[in-house]
């Protein structure tokens, strides 16, 4: 039987861990605790100091391995009022992104560097000269996927620009989502049916467009 070769052990591990975190989630309620906002909300207020704890330590953990980060965003200002939602919110996202960056970087940079995108490595050469301002642009425009954390791992950006052009790129969303969130929330709850499948066409259409100018430009441009 051929042996495994190291990047692939570790990548066993990582989703060995990953699995295990989440039966013990399954097993021990979480998971279905963040399903009720209500009870979320309560649980988490009362806890006072260790909600915090909880919050941070939860979105650190998950969004690395494939939660959305945007679940935990939008649920801050729901439970919280807004400027401990949006402190709560720039530390768990800070958290995960550390953890992305690390772990891509210093165990196990050959396993992913290869699946990086050539649209995402164009950008490679500015992280080199300009990381600071490259890291900030790239945060605050994609935000905080998981394939953006691999791919500033493996580039040539320093572990401090990375991490101060993350806080930078995240504060202006991040303080958005947390002010006008639980406003946009209750919006949303409050519309007719025949409005949110109005709404969903209209994002639908608004997605498709940007995607077939992408597509158009892209072919413009021909090979170069």
């Amino acid at each position: 039987m051929k042996r495994l070769d190291a990047a692939s052990r570790l990548r066993l591990v990582a989703l060995g861990a990953a699995l295990t975190l989440l039966v013990a989630a399954w097993q021990s309620g979480l998971l279905a605790l963040f399903s009720d906002l209500t009870r979320t909300r309560e649980t988490l207020r009362g806890l006072g100091p260790w909600g915090y704890l909880g919050f941070v330590a939860a979105y650190t953990a998950l969004q690395p391995i494939g939660v959305p980060g945007t679940v935990f965003v939008m649920a801050a200002p729901l439970v919280w009022p807004w400027p401990v939602a949006f402190a709560l919110s720039m530390v768990g996202t800070m958290g995960a992104s550390v953890v992305g960056f690390s772990f891509a970087r210093y165990i196990a940079r050959d396993a992913v560097s290869a699946r990086i995108p050539a649209r995402l490595r164009r950008y490679d050469e500015a992280l080199a000269t300009r990381g600071f301002a490259t890291v900030a642009f790239l945060r605050f425009v994609f935000w905080m996927p998981q394939l953006l954390h691999t791919f500033l791992g493996v580039s040539r950006v320093s572990f401090g620009a990375h991490f101060w052009g993350s806080v930078v790129g995240y504060a202006l969303p991040l303080l958005a989502v947390s002010y006008y969130g639980e406003a946009a929330f209750a919006r949303l709850r409050a519309l007719s049916r025949g409005e949110l499948l109005g709404l969903v066409a209209a994002t639908a259409l608004v997605a498709l467009g940007v995607t077939l100018w992408r597509r158009s430009a892209r072919r413009r441009a021909g090979p170069a």
